[in-house]
């Protein structure tokens, strides 16, 4: 699996210098992409300069730990959303009838996968650090990389769950939306400013929190007044992406004994 997985970068590689008008075109949608993001996020704050207790900087920390976990997703484990796709249009059988766990073949499906969102996200959270006057000491430098890595697994998790769905529903495109909608849209603010129902989904059934929210708190070392928990349940975040990744791989299992195809 090793050997097949070096092989598979190695392809991505190739593709992308063989066409580099592409990835530069595809760097540059990514910087507009975060750049909009960011750019209304100033606007907002420019009209309301602290939200519950949080200024622009402080948020910019928050968007870019975010962006952080969320590209580093997207480089190694985006492919799962093409899942419904190759379950609907029959093709997902051919994973079943090869030797590599079927998961895993998903994930290595020839494509051109471009790093320029996690060397931007990584670049972007440096500047936010420093903009954001965040202590960097030991536990910084320990833990940050691992709640990055703990972010994407969430994500990678979510993603998974969704797409799992696709075995008995096969359409799954309103589920992945909304899930889509939650994660980008009400992780760019402190969860804190939403009612009591949304801060319980987005920290306990759909964790988007721990990817930037309760380590952002711990790191700014500011109070957690959205659900008063100690800000120090932050570090939990590579515990949580584990515990749910494993539990959405269980499930993935399961839906695969269950897979019947589509008869095409």
């Amino acid at each position: 699996m090793l050997g097949a997985y070096l092989q598979y970068w190695r392809i991505n590689v190739l593709t992308m210098l063989e066409y580099r008008a592409n990835f530069v075109m595809w760097f540059v949608f990514t910087i507009v992409y975060h750049g909009v993001a960011l750019a209304a996020l100033y606007v907002t704050m420019r009209q309301f300069p602290s939200m519950n207790g949080w200024d622009f900087r402080q948020m910019f920390f928050l968007y870019a730990l975010w962006m952080a976990g969320h590209e580093l997703h997207n480089t190694f484990f985006f492919t799962v959303v093409s899942v419904p796709e190759y379950v609907r249009e029959g093709r997902f059988d051919r994973f079943l009838v090869r030797p590599l766990d079927t998961l895993f073949q998903v994930l290595t499906v020839p494509q051109q996968i471009v790093p320029d969102g996690l060397v931007l996200a990584l670049v972007t959270l440096v500047i936010a650090t420093t903009a954001a006057n965040v202590r960097v000491d030991w536990i910084f430098v320990l833990f940050v990389p691992l709640i990055v890595l703990g972010g994407a697994l969430i994500d990678f998790g979510i993603s998974l769950v969704v797409a799992t769905c696709s075995f008995w529903f096969v359409r799954v495109d309103t589920l992945r939306w909304v899930v889509m909608s939650l994660e980008q849209d009400f992780t760019r603010y402190p969860i804190s400013i939403y009612t009591r129902g949304v801060r319980i989904v987005l920290s306990f059934v759909l964790p988007f929190a721990f990817m930037n929210y309760f380590p952002a708190t711990y790191f700014l070392a500011k109070a957690e007044n959205g659900l008063h928990l100690n800000p120090a349940v932050g570090l939990l975040t590579p515990a949580i992406g584990a515990v749910w990744l494993t539990a959405a791989y269980a499930f993935w299992l399961v839906g695969l004994r269950h897979y019947q195809g589509t008869g095409s």
